[in-house]
């Protein structure tokens, strides 16, 4: 069984973002973009470097890659804590790795496509059950986007909602959501008869439990603690603010299971009005258990 969570970004990194695994980080990228933006090869902009790491020069374990045939550009990120501010750290980054083009001497005109792909353990988009979601710029009154800004394209895959067993995979993403999502439980010995048909999925569960010396082993159960740390910490503030909201809710009148949809809804991100019409709770009710939820 694999001892190493690929969904750690640190073991994430070193598995995609190393020079000698540049055939899995290419194999993961065409399992997402479109047939127009596969890619044969890339160079990688910011290789793992343990020393780089351990320096602290490296916050954000994204991969950034290159396609030197298509001009094309990749920032790819594994996220595994919660971060409902996503969306604007991913445009963030996208911008950034655009900006850097220009750093290269670049003009304007010669901005090449720069596609975003971003990899989360935990449900972000609402209301959709998809695992796969692209987003691009697009005109409202077509709904197409007219070639006319097609340098922007970002994509979502939300692990926690990919549910699929192994006779169920019947593409490359699906291989690859599975192996990220199961890789505590496949015996390299014996790989699932689906994933085994597919080369790059088995160099992946062969590499990810050698690939770590014992001081990068150290460097990623620290990893592994700090992550536990901040889960610990947000389920303690969430406990806290739920049972703030409960005493103001009960002040109110509201039954405990209306609070416990109000609360579900105002987690995900659901405006007030429809949360209101749902439980049955005034919004300006609602207003104050927000509050007292992100205390």
């Amino acid at each position: 069984m694999c001892k190493i969570n690929p969904r750690v970004d640190f073991a994430f990194k070193k598995l995609f973002g190393s020079e000698e695994n540049s055939d899995l980080l290419i194999s993961l990228i065409n399992a997402i973009v479109s047939e127009q933006d596969q890619v044969e090869e890339v160079t990688l902009k910011n290789p793992y470097n343990l020393a780089d790491y351990r320096a602290g020069k490296i916050s954000i374990l994204d991969i950034k890659a290159k396609s030197e045939l298509t001009g094309r550009w990749f920032n790819i990120e594994m996220q595994i804590s919660e971060d409902y501010n996503f969306d604007k750290r991913a445009i963030y980054y996208w911008a950034k790795l655009v900006t850097e083009q220009l750093s290269e001497g670049m003009m304007f005109k010669e901005l090449k496509k720069t596609i975003s792909i971003n990899i989360m353990d935990f449900n972000f988009i609402p209301n959709l059950t998809e695992v796969h979601n692209c987003y691009k710029i697009i005109n409202t009154a077509t709904g197409k986007d007219d070639k006319l800004h097609d340098i922007f394209e970002l994509h979502y895959i939300e692990l926690k909602k990919f549910k699929k067993n192994y006779q169920q995979l019947d593409s490359a993403l699906d291989r690859w959501s599975s192996f990220l999502t199961k890789a505590s439980q496949i015996d390299k010995e014996c790989i699932p008869v689906e994933l085994a048909s597919d080369k790059a999925i088995v160099k992946a569960i062969e590499a990810v439990d050698r690939m770590f010396n014992e001081e990068e082993r150290v460097v990623y159960e620290v990893r592994m603690q700090s992550l536990a740390d901040v889960e610990s910490k947000i389920a303690s503030a969430e406990e806290k603010g739920i049972e703030k909201g409960r005493q103001e809710g009960i002040e109110k009148g509201i039954n405990d299971a209306s609070l416990a949809i109000a609360f579900n809804l105002l987690e995900k991100g659901i405006d007030l009005a429809t949360i209101a019409d749902v439980t049955g709770i005034a919004e300006s009710d609602l207003q104050t258990l927000n509050k007292t939820r992100d205390k």
